[in-house]
C-alpha cells in the first residue's frame, strides 16, 4: 500500500505539471496573436503616456505646490483645497453650471437620437434615408471652434444676424433679440447645440440594435393588424433598450463633462454666472491664478464625481436585472 506522503507527493507532481502545460499553452496562444499584441502595443503607450503617467500631476491637489520647488521640498497640506472648493462660491456656481448644461445636452440628445434613429428605421426610400444620414452625420466631424463660430453668427443680436431676420421677416419678433446677452438662454443653446452637432453621428448605435431584431416579429405584428406606431412602441423601442441602458450608464460617467470650447468662447460678461463650467475654472485658477492645488483639487473631484455615478449607475441597472457594462 502506498503511503500518505506518496500519495501527497503524486498529487504535488500531478498539480505541478498540469501548471506546466497551462503555462505552456498561453505561450502558444500568445505566440500565435503576436501580430495583434504588437499592432495593439502604441496603443497602450498611449493610454501609459497619456492616462496613467500624468496622474503623478495629481500629488499637487494635496501640496501648497510652488513651481520653483523640488517634489521633496513641496509642503504637504493634505486635503485643505478640496474643504476650500466648497468655500468657494465661483467653484459652486460652475459646478451648478456644468450640471444644468450636462443634464440638459444628455437629455435632449437621448431624445433626439432615439426618434432619428426610429424615422430613419421607417423610412423606406433608400435615397430619402441616405440624404437623412449624410445630413445629419456631416456637423460630427466639424470642430467644436468652428461649431461655436457659427452659432455666434447665426445668434449675432441685431438685424444681420441669421435667426432675428427669420423671425423678424415672419413677423414673430419686432426687435432683434440679444441671444448671447441672456441668461436665460445660454445652456439651452449649448444642449441644442450639441444636438445640432452630434444627433447624427449618435443615431449609429440605435440603428445598428435596430438591425438585430428579428423582422419575423414584425411580419407577426403586420398580421395581428398592428400599425406603425404600435410596431415602434412594443417591437423596436423594447429591441433597443439594452442599448439605451447601456449607453445612460455611459453617460453617467460623463455628467460633469461638457465639453470646454462652446461655453468657453461663447461666455461673455453678462452670462458668464451661468457659462462657467469646472473646465474654465480650472484652467482660471490653474494658469491664470497660478493656484495649482485649489485647480488640481477640482479636476480630481470633477473624476470622482463622474466615476462614482458610472459605478452607481451600473449597480442600478444590475439590481433592476437590465443591461450593465460591468
Amino acid at each position: 500500500m502506498k503511503s500518505k506522503k506518496d500519495s501527497g507527493s503524486a498529487k504535488d507532481l500531478a498539480k505541478t505539471e498540469l501548471i506546466n502545460i497551462n503555462r505552456k499553452r498561453k505561450w502558444k496562444i500568445l505566440g500565435k496573436q503576436k501580430m495583434l499584441i504588437l499592432m495593439s502595443l502604441p496603443f497602450v503607450l498611449y493610454i501609459i503616456l497619456f492616462r496613467y503617467i500624468p496622474l503623478w500631476g495629481w500629488t499637487m491637489a494635496f501640496q501648497d505646490y510652488k513651481p520653483y520647488k523640488t517634489f521633496s521640498d513641496q509642503t504637504w497640506v493634505g486635503v485643505k483645497w478640496f474643504v476650500q472648493l466648497f468655500t468657494e462660491k465661483e467653484f459652486l456656481l460652475s459646478l451648478r453650471n456644468t450640471v444644468g448644461m450636462s443634464l440638459i445636452s444628455t437629455a435632449l440628445g437621448y431624445i433626439t437620437a432615439i426618434l432619428l434613429a426610429v424615422f430613419m428605421n421607417e423610412v423606406r426610400y433608400i435615397g430619402i434615408k441616405r440624404f437623412v444620414q449624410t445630413v445629419s452625420y456631416l456637423p460630427h466631424f466639424l470642430s467644436w471652434v468652428i461649431v461655436t463660430g457659427l452659432v455666434a453668427n447665426v445668434l449675432v443680436g441685431d438685424k444681420t444676424g441669421i435667426l432675428n431676420s427669420i423671425l423678424l421677416g415672419l413677423k414673430i419678433i419686432d426687435e432683434p433679440i440679444q441671444f448671447l446677452a441672456k441668461p436665460n438662454y445660454f445652456w439651452h443653446i449649448i444642449g441644442w447645440t450639441y444636438v445640432w452637432k452630434e444627433v447624427g453621428w449618435n443615431t449609429i448605435v440605435y440603428l445598428g440594435a435596430m438591425t438585430a431584431i428579428d423582422p419575423c416579429l414584425y411580419e407577426a405584428a403586420q398580421i395581428d393588424g398592428c400599425g406603425r406606431l404600435r410596431k415602434i412602441w412594443h417591437i423596436t423601442l423594447p429591441g433597443i433598450k439594452p442599448t439605451i441602458i447601456i449607453m445612460m450608464i455611459m453617460s453617467a460617467g460623463h455628467i460633469l463633462d461638457v465639453g470646454f470650447e462652446m461655453p468657453y468662447l461663447l461666455q461673455n460678461g453678462l452670462v458668464q454666472d451661468v457659462a462657467e463650467i469646472i473646465d474654465i475654472y480650472v484652467l482660471k485658477y490653474g494658469f491664470k491664478l497660478s493656484r495649482y492645488g485649489l485647480a488640481t483639487a477640482a479636476g480630481i473631484f470633477k473624476n470622482a464625481v463622474n466615476i462614482l455615478l458610472l459605478l452607481l449607475a451600473n449597480s442600478i441597472a444590475k439590481k433592476s436585472g437590465e443591461e450593465r457594462l460591468i
